[in-house]
């Protein structure tokens, strides 16, 4: 694709866009990535049927419609774009680009314009806004002057924005001439018949396959999974979703090891949304060994023009092929099964658990897939690193039998991936390291080979404990003077071996068999500890923490630094974005984001704190007047 133009920082418009990626037009149709990658859109040149430009704030707007109906908005292009771009558009489909102005006069008033799917509201000769008809549920007349349409609450095409578009209500008065009534209807119900043909077509076609009664992990619920032409519907007893295809990045079909169930992941970019919660991954349960066969609705016209070597006219086999290859066809997802990677019962997974979740750990051949909640896909490409470690929970015995996998990612997000038995360990490592990715054990020449990753490679179940091997390697590589925080010397407690000395109190400078002949010493020489009371007379060499002083209650609030005004209106945004972070990641994330920004951009919130400054310092000399006032006899204690 030289033969074209490239461009950098182009964003996808539409509900639930505004994504920046890469843009490239080329003699064969046009291309749009996202950024970091995920989404791809693709048009053939033979499908475009129209190309709009229109000059929008800070750049211009490049709007593509296909035969499909669909209408992709493209921003972020510069002015001496258009008319390069103009006439490679001309020469390579033998379209002109025509140029729209928009309208910003905020009139309310207007024409309306149906083309295919796309409702555009114009003033005078201006554009105002437009909308797709794909998003609507349905359109009802309120009155005899009012149609409403309502878009759909829980789709993807609204997952990303803070707020969503529910319900547009048109007033169209008896006296419009654009849509003329006649003795039996009004101009009202003229647009709203019109309408009604056109989101019937969209939205209320004949559904391709149905599968009834299917079990969904995430969103939970038994759902009836509906296959359209252009989109999927997830029907429920409390829940209605509608997913266009155009959301799907990809398919997962991943079975269960030993186990009579197989999961089907469809990966979706924006997310479906419910609620306040959105679910990038829709993850489905299906019965391994069920067989069932379907037949498609679809004509012979449209699978030998549509959907050539794509879709046949019926299916019979295992439900999840089943689903799966007709979703694929309609489509056009690729599918993801499972790798190479075998665990030592043979199976394509390792059972872990994932923040007190447990779960399965698919290693695939380009990323860990966790599944089935919280459904974690972690690319190999967004990986720093990986750690084996010990296993922190319980005693000696029981966590020499499993261990802990970290990953931590190029943006210092980390997974731990705990519980998995210490007989995976040797499949796992071999297939971790045929991706040729970074093991943080091996110590990458710097002395630490061995330890943990020695540990779990012995054979034998009944070793030494992984953490202490962990504290004798790093005792070996590095020497602390500091004391034990954890230990505190009793004046009174003369049974304590450790009494006699100051520069080995703490057990963390101890060699392993030093460590050992200690704590047999103390066994066969000194009671256990026990934690006693301190005296109220203060000994030599203690000291007597001071009494708290109580707050008053009329002191005036201390000012508030701009960070905090920032954190309190940017951390709702990312909390909802980022519904998997914990509270200390979500509060890491503000700080990375408040060092990044500019002068210009923290001015409001440096404002705001030196107004507030400004309030400390007025109530604090009123305070302080008053405290003078009362003089020192009459504060609170």
């Amino acid at each position: 694709m030289t033969d074209g133009h490239h461009f950098n920082n182009i964003s996808l418009g539409g509900r639930g866009g505004g994504n920046p990626g890469q843009f490239k037009l080329y003699s064969g149709g046009l291309a749009w990535k996202k950024q970091g990658g995920g989404k791809i859109i693709e048009v053939d040149k033979a499908d475009i049927t129209s190309v709009t430009w229109m000059r929008i704030p800070k750049s211009y707007q490049l709007s593509v419609g296909t035969k499909e109906g669909l209408c992709y908005r493209f921003f972020g292009f510069r002015e001496q774009d258009v008319s390069s771009l103009t006439n490679f558009i001309q020469k390579s489909t033998g379209i002109t680009p025509e140029e729209k102005q928009l309208s910003v006069s905020g009139h309310n008033w207007g024409g309306i314009e149906i083309n295919g799917n796309t409702l555009c509201f114009n003033v005078g000769s201006k554009e105002a806004f437009e909308i797709s008809l794909a998003d609507v549920s349905q359109s009802q007349m309120q009155g005899k002057t009012d149609v409403v349409l309502e878009f759909h609450v829980d789709d993807t095409t609204g997952a990303n924005e803070k707020d969503s578009l529910m319900d547009l209500s048109f007033h169209v008065p008896t006296s419009n001439t654009q849509f003329i009534g006649d003795e039996h209807r009004t101009p009202a119900q003229m647009l709203w018949q019109a309408l009604s043909v056109q989101i019937d077509d969209v939205g209320s076609e004949t559904a391709v396959a149905t599968f009834d009664g299917i079990a969904i992990l995430t969103p939970r619920g038994r759902y009836s999974v509906e296959l359209h032409q252009s989109f999927l519907r997830l029907q429920g007893q409390a829940n209605d979703f509608k997913i266009q295809y155009s959301s799907i990045l990809r398919l997962f079909v991943l079975p269960k090891s030993h186990n009579p169930h197989t999961f089907v992941v469809i990966m979706l970019d924006p997310p479906i949304r419910k609620g306040q919660t959105l679910y990038p991954h829709i993850v489905i349960q299906f019965e391994t060994e069920t067989v069932v066969e379907r037949e498609l609705s679809l004509s012979e016209e449209v699978l030998a023009e549509k959907y050539k070597d794509r879709l046949e006219s019926s299916y019979r086999g295992l439900i999840h092929e089943v689903f799966s290859m007709v979703l694929r066809g309609l489509s056009g997802a690729k599918v993801t099964r499972p790798s190479t990677f075998r665990s030592c019962q043979d199976g394509y997974a390792v059972k872990s658990s994932l923040k007190a979740e447990d779960g399965l750990l698919y290693p695939l051949e380009k990323g860990f897939f966790f599944l089935p909640k919280p459904p974690t896909l972690i690319p190999h490409d967004e990986i720093e690193y990986v750690e084996f470690e010990r296993h922190g929970a319980g005693g000696a015995s029981i966590s020499s039998h499993y261990f802990d996998l970290l990953v931590k990612l190029k943006n210092d997000q980390e997974h731990l991936f705990r519980n998995i038995q210490r007989n995976e360990y040797h499949n796992l490592f071999n297939f971790i390291s045929g991706k040729h990715l970074k093991i943080l054990n091996l110590g990458d020449g710097q002395g630490r080979a061995g330890g943990v990753t020695a540990v779990l490679q012995s054979a034998d179940d009944d070793s030494v404990d992984p953490h202490l091997e962990r504290i004798k390697n790093q005792a070996g590589n590095e020497e602390s003077d500091e004391e034990d925080e954890d230990f505190v010397a009793e004046k009174d407690d003369s049974g304590s071996p450790t009494d006699d000395s100051d520069e080995d109190g703490s057990d963390a400078s101890l060699s392993g068999e030093e460590k050992e002949k200690s704590s047999k010493k103390e066994a066969s020489t000194s009671k256990p500890p026990v934690k006693k009371k301190q005296k109220s007379v203060p000994d030599e060499g203690s000291q007597k923490k001071k009494p708290k002083k109580k707050k008053d209650p009329n002191a005036p609030k201390r000012a508030v630094a701009p960070f905090m005004y920032f954190s309190k209106a940017e951390r709702a945004n990312i909390k909802s974005s980022n519904p998997e972070l914990s509270t200390t990641d979500i509060a890491k994330k503000l700080g990375e984001r408040w060092h990044k920004m500019t002068a210009e951009e923290k001015q409001p919130y440096i404002e705001q704190s030196q107004v507030d400054k400004q309030r400390y310092a007025e109530e604090s000399a009123a305070y302080r007047g008053a405290t003078t006032q009362q003089g020192p006899g009459d504060g609170s204690e």
